[in-house]
């Protein structure tokens, strides 16, 4: 379906539903991270893209504070008030459901910074696939967060519109996750890459390798990465920085820490938090030497690094699956590949591929093939393009 197709049904529901057409339309890309995986936390650099799978809004404003949420793709409603977002209740009293946080939120968050947020009807639909790593829930609280600003006639800098969606999804959904997925889906530049300073927040846009496509390869195993299993990586990560303090009493974080340091105090950590803490540091180091590699057009050198992203995530952070793996090895030998990896938190849900455009389909049936017969499974794997920031669409 086309984006057109897409705004023309999302029309067509949001009539349906609530019996008028929409006054406002809103879309907020999803992202795909090409290195830089688990780094955000750790005050690293990470380099990410916005994709052309979306969130999709529709909005008309309320004539009170109620707040009535129409998610298409799941064929639920709910009802809330902004005057009673602490709760995390619906008009019912019953518990929001985990969909409808992310939503509310997003005007929970915008309250805090005193920033005006209004009644409002909405119905939204995706093609980011949940799950998959391509971060659907930051799309959706960005998506919600650009429709409140137009809505309330305020502006803010995008890189603050992400921190707010970023803050409501650590205190109020209570996933603490990093800024990356929220400053992508707020920040992205059509045919670039974003590196973002996540210490700094200090951004520029890189332009793509020339001649170059992205593909998203779904594996169709859906992320099983619990809050308790991320939760356990990141404080991993900060017990290293408490030990290895004793040692270099400066470092604030594993950004601190040198790949030539890490070698040297590495024995004094236990065996898993080394191990963690082995791939934040050197793929730290890996975004830095990938960004150089853009710079000058380095295709082959990019690719290399992605690869041993994805070796790192698999053998040290350990959150790579079968599936992943094999996704990736088959990448390895297809026409125009140049690199892949897992993409997102790990456990299920995609790997990132750099293509050759020219060579793109081939290398996609080959993929498709390869890891049918490997796996039993479907692959779905989409041509992406990077794709521009959160916006009002005409």
């Amino acid at each position: 379906m086309t984006d057109q197709d897409t705004e023309k049904s999302l029309r067509n529901a949001f009539c349906q539903e609530f019996g008028l057409p929409p006054t406002l339309r809103a879309c907020a890309p999803g992202r795909v991270n090409l290195l830089g995986e688990h780094v955000d936390y750790n005050d690293g650099l990470v380099l990410p893209v916005a994709i052309d799978r979306q969130v999709q809004l529709a909005a008309i404003p309320g004539a009170d504070d109620t707040v009535t949420l129409s998610a298409l793709d799941l064929n639920e409603k709910i009802t809330f008030n902004l005057t009673d977002l602490e709760n995390k209740k619906d008009a019912t009293g019953a518990a929001l459901p985990g969909w409808a946080r992310y939503a509310a939120g997003v005007a929970w968050a915008l309250q805090q910074e005193n920033l005006p947020v209004k009644g409002i009807k909405v119905a939204f639909t995706s093609n980011v696939p949940i799950g998959a790593g391509l971060s659907s829930s930051a799309a959706v609280e960005v998506g919600f967060a650009v429709l409140w600003q137009a809505l309330g006639n305020w502006k803010i800098d995008p890189l603050k519109l992400a921190r707010i969606c970023q803050f409501a999804e650590n205190k109020y959904v209570g996933l603490a996750c990093g800024l990356m997925d929220q400053f992508a889906s707020a920040c992205g530049v059509a045919d670039h890459a974003l590196c973002l300073d996540t210490r700094s927040l200090d951004w520029q846009a890189v332009p793509l390798p020339q001649n170059t496509a992205i593909v998203i390869a779904d594996s169709g195993v859906r992320r099983s990465l619990t809050n308790s299993a991320y939760n356990d990586r990141r404080a991993s990560c900060e017990q290293a920085v408490t030990l290895l303090r004793q040692y270099m009493p400066h470092i604030r974080s594993l950004r601190d820490v040198e790949t030539t340091e890490f070698a040297a105090y590495r024995p004094y950590l236990p065996e898993e938090v080394c191990k963690r803490a082995e791939h934040v540091v050197k793929e730290i180091h890996r975004v830095n030497s990938a960004l150089s590699a853009l710079q000058r057009n380095d295709q082959q050198a990019f690719g290399a690094l992605m690869y041993a992203g994805h070796k790192s995530l698999r053998n040290l952070y350990e959150v790579s699956t079968p599936e992943l793996d094999t996704l990736v090895e088959l990448a390895r030998n297809l026409p125009g590949a140049i690199g892949a990896r897992l993409t997102g938190a790990g456990f299920g849900g995609c790997t990132v591929n750099l293509v050759k455009l020219d060579q793109a389909e081939e290398f996609i049936s080959g993929l498709k093939e390869g890891y049918a017969a490997a796996t039993g499974r479907q692959a779905y794997v989409h041509l992406c393009r990077a794709y521009r920031a959160a916006h009002i669409l005409d």
